[in-house]
């Protein structure tokens, strides 16, 4: 029987059990999935393929997993890149309250066909984000033909949306978005982190859950060590103690970031089976602390933890990259440590196979393998920088960029062939994006031109910052830090 797809004489990196890599591969799709990975046979012939690509020059690889994000806020990429780490924060908690209120949506829909566009054209397959209105996500990751992890953000210590207006919205957003576009988008469950969440909102989040039992838990988790003081304010006694305490801790949940974990954190992460996200450009961006403590992922994955890469939020620190993130992990990682903390081959495992299995989908894609879903992606490497063309992982990790991406396949389709994108229309989307940033600068006085970018006279003029919500959360701190140094 014909092929849809066939592509020989390629450099497959398959991503395997065994790693395998092909110098003059074979891969075969027929209706979505991978039919055959094999040495290319002259001898040997197929049949007529719909599509037949010459991967003469080309290296194909499974597609690429960012497995923590945030998207809205995409076009804003350049506004917050020489602010100072309170002034950010407090612009970004300002422009969120109202978002969550439903302002802005047309920076959001913009932020979301600009994130598509560019992801697609980086060869990131498959996102999972965490938004505050990710509906309009949803649908354009859809559209473009991506697979995409969306939901809604909850929690009661950060904004002042009432709690049951969010768990409304969450429920709402699972009944209409999970498993849609033929099974490419799917809805997660997202309490916003350790630090601003009561008790309460834990256990209404592991009642949504199972009353959803397949779906996946995303938060942020021992990304400061504030986690672990609202955790015994929580009446826990530490973090994952709170999500044990709860019936979260289990193999649908995914913590990003984990960074002040310790050794015991790890071992019950591990024995629950739950996956991490590590995300090193933005804290080697915006690190808050000289004697930060860096994400234990060589423990991790030693202990067997499930670690994928995710870029967090990339309008903060101006990149797409997710090549850039393997290295970014790679580089920061011998910094902190000492040299030689990843193979090459670890950190291409992490942006394909491990970021799919942390996210409940390693069966499914991340690896080319007859059976698989069809999700992989071409790169050029018949050219100057790539030659000699010596220790294919290594070139990947270290050397690859998003503008060496010249087709990319999701589930057996073509969004970008050749260079050229299929689903979007990509010079609509950048003038789309541009009417919404100049009506943003307008509305909000935010100073946004090509020598920089500054909000406006101070963070108020975005409208006051939310009150209830983020006293409580530091009256909550200060009380917990109290008792923590009391003797008695």
């Amino acid at each position: 029987m014909a092929a849809d797809i066939a592509i020989t004489d390629a450099l497959v990196l398959t991503v395997d059990e065994r790693n395998r890599l092909f110098e003059r591969g074979t891969v075969l799709i027929e209706d979505g999935r991978i039919t055959a990975v094999r040495q290319t046979d002259e001898d040997e012939t197929d049949g007529e393929a719909t599509h037949t690509i010459d991967g003469d020059g080309k290296v194909v690889m499974p597609g690429l997993v960012n497995a923590h994000t945030h998207l809205e806020l995409t076009p804003l990429i350049g506004a917050f890149s020489d602010l100072d780490l309170l002034e950010m924060m407090g612009s970004m908690t300002a422009l969120y309250g109202r978002i969550g209120e439903g302002e802005f949506d047309y920076l959001v829909d913009a932020g979301y066909d600009l994130a598509a566009l560019n992801f697609l054209l980086g060869g990131v397959t498959t996102v999972n984000s965490m938004d505050v209105q990710p509906a309009s996500g949803a649908d354009t990751f859809g559209e473009a033909g991506l697979r995409g992890f969306f939901g809604p953000t909850v929690t009661d210590l950060f904004w002042d949306i009432p709690i049951d207006e969010q768990f409304e919205r969450a429920r709402a957003f699972i009944e209409a978005y999970h498993d849609t576009y033929e099974g490419r988008i799917r809805a997660t469950i997202c309490p916003h982190d350790d630090w601003s969440c009561t008790r309460e909102l834990w256990e209404r989040t592991a009642d949504l859950a199972a009353e959803y039992p397949d779906l996946l838990v995303h938060t942020h988790l021992l990304e400061l060590e504030e986690g672990n003081t609202m955790a015994r304010a929580n009446d826990a006694a530490d973090s994952l103690g709170l999500l044990e305490d709860v019936g979260l801790l289990d193999d649908r949940l995914l913590a990003a970031h984990f960074r002040v974990a310790d050794a015991d954190d790890i071992e019950r992460t591990a024995a629950a089976g739950a996956s991490v996200a590590h995300c090193p450009s933005v804290f080697a961006y915006w690190n808050p602390d000289a004697d930060m403590q860096w994400t234990p992922v060589p423990e991790l994955r030693d202990a067997g933890v499930d670690v994928g890469l995710g870029i967090d939020d990339h309008y903060w620190h101006d990149s797409y990259s997710m090549f850039g993130e393997a290295r970014q992990a790679r580089l920061s990682a011998n910094v902190k440590r000492t040299t030689g903390q990843y193979s090459s081959m670890e950190l291409v495992r992490m942006l394909t196979i491990e970021g799919a299995r942390a996210l409940g989908i390693g069966d499914e894609i991340g690896s080319i393998e007859p059976e698989k879903r069809a999700d992989f992606i071409l790169l050029d490497v018949d050219k100057p920088k790539f030659t000699p063309l010596t220790n294919v992982p290594a070139h990947v990790v270290n050397n690859a960029a998003p503008a060496d991406v010249e087709t990319v396949i999701v589930d057996g389709e073509f969004v970008l062939r050749d260079g050229v994108v299929e689903t979007m229309d990509a010079e609509a989307v950048q003038e789309r994006v541009e009417r919404a940033v100049e009506r943003f600068a307008d509305e909000t006085e935010w100073e946004l031109d090509v020598g920089g970018g500054s909000p406006p006279g101070g963070i108020d003029t975005l409208r006051d910052l939310p009150k209830r919500g983020p006293a409580r959360l530091l009256s909550r701190l200060a009380v917990q830090t109290i008792r923590d140094q009391s003797p008695l």
